[in-house]
């Protein structure tokens, strides 16, 4: 690819970076469906990217895009990996939280720019500029250890709380009290991850109150959901469904289909923790009727700003499988999910790894199960993940052997003494 052509050149200049794709994958030969295929969208999401403009863009969507085209990322507004300082492999704690620090502020920077200096001196300003950087905080979820993210994002929480206790007009506490929650629910999720139950719950319930400060319902009924997941995990049932209920009720019968797709997905895991088959089965084909419907509507409404699609209710559905212990559902989600298994985000592809290997299991294969039971394993101690330990744990609890095999026997090595 020719990087010096006028119109590649011009559109990167202008900050026209949905040009700057249509024109490199149409070189490329590639369709809008493949590209969006590839990546994780849809070709309508495709197709409204490209002839965006300019403005500010999806920096976690942008940067897949990117990748996937091997545009170098000064052409699409985002810095080089170069400029941001490599994270030392034995350096002290302090050093790397700054160094992750400094990271996230790279990673925001190009949609900083985006917003503009008057907006940016203005507290709407402020507000948005928090979300820059919890967002950034997100994308280095997926190859960094939460035990190294959690302090940073606490200490930007604390940052959102003092300049929306500073604020004086209720418009503007209401703008950062909504970025406020998203930055608590992120140290929720770290948390959960961690394996610090107390400490995830709090925290969201801290995403909780400030949503409802913000008078947002929709991000409200996020932060209920986010919590009923936790809840559901860990075999609360009851109390997630309660939020569920909760969040339903504030969003009313009018939902965007992808926030009614993702609650049904999170009311199937529900009822498979509570050990009701028929119950999960009705809900995750409710999802993935309202997921056909995703299409066909406007992008989705933040903070649903992540891509939901059929392959995601599958992954519900091998989810829902392993912990039912139902390995029909297992193999056949499997192949609809394969997007999900080829996710970025190591952790999240671990745990969906251990359901297929629960699933492998429940039919009998045990080296199949332990070969990906070891690789998922491998993934949690890479990023110290609490919760893909125990998920591992899980899965060698439920195979009893007195004379286990080979495989199973080094799973047990790798598990024996881990202590995260």
């Amino acid at each position: 690819m020719d990087w010096s052509t006028q119109a590649i050149q011009g559109a990167a200049r202008a900050g026209d970076f949905g040009r700057v794709v249509r024109l490199v994958r149409t070189k490329a030969g590639m369709s809008q469906r493949q590209l969006g295929e590839a990546c994780g969208i849809s070709q309508s999401a495709v197709s409204r990217w490209e002839s965006h403009g300019s403005g500010s863009y999806d920096m976690t969507v942008l940067a897949t895009v990117a990748a996937h085209l091997g545009v170098p990322p000064r052409f699409v507004g985002l810095a080089d990996r170069a400029v941001v300082p490599p994270l030392p492999g034995d350096g002290t704690g302090v050093d790397r939280r700054n160094l992750l620090a400094a990271g996230a502020v790279v990673a925001a920077a190009p949609a900083l720019t985006a917003l503009g200096a008057d907006r940016a001196m203005s507290d709407d300003g402020q507000a948005a500029v928090l979300r820059v950087a919890t967002n950034a905080f997100r994308r280095m979820d997926g190859t960094t250890s939460s035990r190294h993210l959690i302090e940073p994002t606490l200490a930007h929480l604390r940052l959102a709380q003092t300049i929306a206790a500073e604020a004086e007009a209720d418009a503007d506490r209401s703008s950062l009290a909504a970025a406020g929650s998203e930055v608590a629910s992120l140290a929720g999720w770290l948390s959960w991850d961690m394996g610090d139950l107390g400490s995830a719950r709090r925290w969201y319930g801290a995403g909780i109150s400030g949503a409802r400060r913000s008078g947002n319902r929709m991000l409200t009924a996020y932060q209920l959901g986010s919590l009923a997941q936790l809840e559901a995990s860990v075999g609360n049932s009851a109390q997630g469904m309660k939020h569920l209920t909760t969040a339903r009720r504030l969003l009313g019968r009018e939902r965007p289909a992808i926030v009614d797709a993702w609650l049904l997905t999170v009311e199937a895991l529900t009822h498979a923790e509570a050990g009701s088959p028929s119950s999960a089965d009705k809900a995750l084909r409710a999802a993935s009727e309202a997921a056909g419907h995703i299409p066909m509507e406007e992008p989705p409404p933040w903070p649903w700003v992540f891509t939901f699609d059929g392959s995601k209710v599958a992954a519900c559905r091998l989810s829902c499988g392993a912990r039912l212990g139902l390995a029909e559902w297992v193999e056949e989600a499997q192949g609809a999910a394969t997007a999900a298994l080829a996710s970025g985000h190591g952790k999240q592809r671990a745990l969906l790894v251990l359901d297929l290997a629960r699933g492998h299991l429940a039919s009998g294969r045990i080296d199949t199960a332990f070969a990906l039971g070891t690789k998922a394993l491998e993934t949690g101690l890479r990023y110290r993940s609490g919760r893909v330990v125990e998920q591992a744990r899980s899965l060698r609890r439920a195979y009893t052997s007195r004379t286990p095999a080979k495989i199973v026997r080094e799973f047990d090595e790798r598990l024996h003494g881990v202590y995260l």
